[in-house]
C-alpha cells in the first residue's frame, strides 16, 4: 500500500470517521432492508416487532464494530471484552439508577417530589429498547471509539476534553438551558472516566442505561423530552435548579453534583493506578 494512503487511512481522525460511518451505515441498511421487512411480515403488531428489531440491530452494531476493528487495527477488541461483563452490567445499571434515585430522594425530603400512582400502563417494551439502542450508539462511538482513539493518540487529558466537548451536541435537546451546557460537560467527563478506568464500554453503557431508565421510571422528563413514558406518576415542584425543570431530574444541581463526584473519584483512582497516560504523538517527540 502507498505510504501516503496508509498514513491517511490509519490517521486517528480517519479511524473515527470510518468507524462511525461504516458501522452506522451497515446498521441502517440491515435494519431498514432486512429486519423491518422480515419481522413486519411475520409479526403484525409493531409494538412487539419494534423492540425485537431494535434489540437485534443493537447487537449487530456491536458485531460490525468488533469485526471492522479486528480487520482495521489487527488487534484484540478489548473495549468489548466480556471478562467482567456481569459485574459491570449489574453494577453499572444499579449505580446509574441509584444516582438518579438519590436526587429523587432529596427532592422528596424537601417536599419537591410527590408520587401519587404506580402503573406500567404508561411504559412499553419499545421505550426501553429505544433506551438500549440510544445508549449503545453513544457509548460505543463516544467512549469505545472517540475516547479510545484520542487517548491512544493524544493522551488521557486531551481525550477527556474531547469527550466533554462531544457531549455538547446534547445542548440541542428540547428545553436545554444554560445550566445544561455545564451538565453535559460533566456528563462527558464522568462517562469518559468510566471508560478510561475500565478500558471497556460496559460500565459507562450500563450506567447510562440505568440513568436513562430511572428518569421516566420516577416520572421525570428524559433529557428534556416527556414522551418516554413513566412508571411512577409524580409531580415535581420547587426551584428549577433543584428539580431540573423541563430538562428532567438529570438537570438538577443534585444529580450533576453526584455525577461530578463520581468522575473525580474515578480520575483519582485512574491516576493512582497509572491509567492516566500520554499519547503516542507526544511520546514520539520525547
Amino acid at each position: 500500500m502507498n505510504q501516503s494512503i496508509k498514513k491517511i487511512l490509519y490517521f486517528p481522525v480517519t479511524k473515527i470517521i470510518i468507524g462511525i460511518s461504516a458501522c452506522f451505515s451497515l446498521f441502517v441498511v440491515i435494519q431498514n432492508f432486512v429486519l423491518k421487512p422480515f419481522f413486519y411480515s411475520i409479526i403484525q403488531a409493531k409494538s412487539i416487532a419494534d423492540p425485537i428489531i431494535i434489540f437485534i440491530a443493537s447487537i449487530l452494531l456491536l458485531v460490525s464494530y468488533y469485526y471492522l476493528f479486528r480487520l482495521y487495527d489487527k488487534r484484540e477488541i478489548t473495549e468489548l471484552s466480556l471478562k467482567h461483563l456481569p459485574k459491570e452490567m449489574f453494577g453499572g445499571f444499579a449505580f446509574g439508577f441509584l444516582t438518579i434515585s438519590l436526587s429523587i430522594f432529596i427532592l422528596y425530603l424537601l417536599r419537591y417530589y410527590e408520587a401519587f400512582n404506580i402503573t406500567s400502563n404508561h411504559y412499553t417494551a419499545r421505550m426501553f429498547t429505544v433506551l438500549i439502542f440510544a445508549a449503545i450508539v453513544e457509548d460505543l462511538f463516544h467512549r469505545g471509539l472517540i475516547v479510545r482513539v484520542m487517548e491512544n493518540w493524544l493522551g488521557t487529558h486531551i481525550a477527556i476534553v474531547v469527550a466533554m466537548l462531544v457531549e455538547l451536541q446534547h445542548i440541542f435537546n428540547p428545553n436545554a438551558n444554560l445550566f445544561s451546557f455545564f451538565s453535559y460537560l460533566i456528563w462527558g467527563f464522568t462517562m469518559a472516566m468510566m471508560f478510561i478506568y475500565t478500558k471497556r464500554i460496559w460500565l459507562p453503557y450500563f450506567f447510562h442505561l440505568g440513568w436513562n431508565f430511572a428518569q421516566p421510571f420516577y416520572g421525570s422528563n428524559l433529557t428534556g423530552t416527556n414522551d418516554m413514558g413513566s412508571i411512577i406518576q409524580s409531580k415535581f415542584t420547587g426551584p428549577e435548579i433543584l428539580s431540573g425543570g423541563a430538562v428532567g431530574i438529570e438537570g438538577s444541581i443534585f444529580t450533576v453534583s453526584f455525577l461530578l463526584i463520581i468522575g473525580i473519584i474515578l480520575y483519582y483512582l485512574a491516576k493512582r493506578e497509572g491509567k492516566i497516560v500520554e499519547g503516542k504523538l507526544f511520546k514520539k517527540r520525547i
